[in-house]
């Protein structure tokens, strides 16, 4: 549960710390926003993830399902800054399918947490994983991160891409095949 008066208290003492004057007019109203903000982006901290995946159906076939391009925001857990981009979730059905609306819900819950690009990634697949008892997943998650873009290195076009794969798609030929599909 997030504690936004303790959060209200730490931007006052930032905003101090950095010799600006919390009480000035223009930021009296900024510990409260940040507040709200922070439990908008961490609303996922103590969510259980796998309860995204909780209405499944019989699966009627055993071919891979692909949704691209789930948006998503998340917050570095290195600088507090966001990072930005799209999900693309394949997973080879064993014998549950989940509705199409739970996937990027999942990658909600995830996201909303301090996070890196890297662990996201996997997160999203081990859950997908051992949430439907998939065979097979891939998971690959593009996107900018703002500590990238505003600070240290200042690449404002730079994107990170990151994959993760579980089961029959650990083979490169079926990870090949679904990539092709994701990158179309």
């Amino acid at each position: 549960m997030i504690d936004s008066q303790r959060i209200q208290n730490a931007v006052v003492e930032i905003l101090s710390a950095i010799g600006e004057d919390p009480a000035r007019d223009e930021l009296k109203a900024t510990p409260l926003k940040v507040a709200e903000a922070y439990a908008e982006f961490f609303k996922g901290v103590g969510v259980d993830e796998k309860s995204a995946l909780s209405d499944t159906f019989a699966a009627e076939h055993n071919d891979v399902v692909i949704l691209k391009d789930i948006d998503f925001v998340s917050i570095c857990e290195h600088h507090l800054l966001p990072f930005t981009g799209v999900a693309h979730i394949a997973y080879l059905p064993d014998d549950r399918v989940v509705g199409l609306g739970r996937l990027p819900r999942l990658v909600e819950i995830i996201a909303a947490r301090p996070q890196l690009q890297e662990n996201l990634t996997a997160q999203i697949a081990d859950a997908l994983e051992s949430g439907l008892g998939t065979k097979g997943v891939v998971v690959v998650v593009e996107a900018r991160h703002h500590c990238v873009v505003s600070r240290g290195a200042r690449q404002p076009e730079a994107n990170t891409i990151t994959v993760a794969t579980r089961g029959c798609y650990s083979e490169p030929i079926a990870r090949a095949e679904v990539m092709a599909l994701i990158s179309k």
